[in-house]
């Protein structure tokens, strides 16, 4: 039987005030740690006066592809309240990211770790929740003359484009969901000139 997991569907944004601080929470769909990278950087520039970028991911089935950062805050009072709703509420493939602006008082590690959680559990509550099928990724190489069959093939299967590179040939970069593994192994196989193999991250 497949694996399944849940993750969010939309980016979402959320705003939280106390004691004159306030906090943005942005909420997104990832796969990937450059994904999570590239998200950061994105608001790092939207909010460059901010006193702090707190952020929390997980990425993956295994419970072990995570990452949580105070950025400055006392430890424990941000990233780990931030991965800790990520948690409870079941998710994985999902980036976290909230920025404070400081309004001058100080709010305490309670107080902290109140706003964090706030921020995120409000942006959650705009996001739809779906459950995926978990994938495995492939890499297929090919020449040019086999895209119109080599596409029809990934659709059959399911597949989720990665990654497309054309040069002296074609290699993609897919998702297949493991359910449809073997049948993509007996599919690719009976195209000839076509290299099909696993790639283990």
């Amino acid at each position: 039987m497949a694996f399944t997991y849940q993750t969010i569907a939309n980016e979402t944004t959320s705003e939280f005030k106390d004691r004159g601080s306030k906090f943005i929470g942005y909420t997104f769909p990832v796969e990937t740690v450059e994904e999570c990278k590239a998200k950061l950087k994105q608001i790092k520039e939207m909010h460059p006066k901010a006193t702090h970028h707190c952020f929390a991911y997980r990425l993956g089935t295994d419970k072990n592809n995570y990452r949580a950062s105070d950025d400055g805050e006392p430890s424990g009072s941000a990233g780990k309240p931030i991965l800790g709703i990520i948690d409870g509420a079941a998710l994985t493939n999902t980036l976290a990211i909230v920025v404070r602006y400081y309004g001058g008082t100080m709010l305490g590690v309670p107080g902290l770790i109140n706003a964090y959680k706030t921020t995120i559990k409000l942006a959650l509550e705009l996001s739809q929740i779906v459950v995926k099928e978990e994938t495995q990724l492939f890499e297929l190489e090919f020449d040019y003359h086999l895209t119109s069959l080599v596409n029809q093939a990934l659709i059959k299967v399911e597949a989720i484009h990665y990654k497309t590179d054309n040069l002296l040939f074609c290699k993609k970069e897919v998702q297949i969901p493991l359910s449809k593994v073997a049948m993509a192994m007996d599919v690719f196989q009976k195209i000839h000139n076509l290299v099909f193999r696993k790639i283990f991250a």
